[in-house]
């Protein structure tokens, strides 16, 4: 198989499915490195594909985000402990965290998706924080950040604020 007809593969793969890939699970599945797979995804990226590379594999957003609201919240917060709780009442109650964003001084706006949706995925994500003793993007900002959430409908949405209310992570509008 020539290097083009891998990367479609590649992209056909990340279209079926609905949730992330791991680039080691496309290096075995076509025979290559999984450094074969990154330049391949960023040749795929310059070509104009809408590749998103999460802490969970690569997706495609477009595929995934049939009948969502999309919202967003602005929340604060610090500390392991307060990122895991925040994060575990988001999906427990039915939402799932797209990305997170803060308003950096200098260099204005940075965001990271994260595509965290079950218990799993953030179980993965919070030992990678540990393990990489990575500071996250909130550190930048005095705990403040902003979560784009999907969720199936306004109710969902509701009651997720709801309870960041209750723990105090949620900033209001008021």
């Amino acid at each position: 198989m020539g290097a083009w007809e891998r990367r479609k593969k590649i992209l056909d793969t990340l279209n079926k499915n609905r949730k992330p890939v791991k680039g080691t699970e496309l290096s075995k599945k076509f025979n290559v490195s999984r450094q074969v797979i990154v330049q391949d995804i960023a040749l795929l990226r310059a070509r104009g594909e809408d590749i998103l590379a999460t802490p969970q594999g690569y997706i495609i957003p477009k595929a995934y985000k049939e009948n969502k609201l999309t919202r967003k919240i602005v929340c604060k917060h610090e500390g392991y402990d307060e990122i895991e709780d925040e994060l575990k009442t988001i999906i427990d109650l039915g939402g799932k965290i797209v990305d997170v964003i803060v308003e950096h001084p200098l260099y204005g706006e940075i965001k990271s998706p994260l595509e965290i949706s079950s218990r799993l995925d953030l179980k993965e994500f919070m030992e990678n924080i540990i393990k990489t003793k990575a500071e996250p993007l909130s550190s930048l900002t005095e705990g403040i950040h902003i979560h784009t959430i999907e969720v199936d409908d306004e109710e969902s949405f509701e009651r997720i604020k709801e309870a960041l209310i209750g723990k105090k992570y949620l900033i209001n509008e008021d």
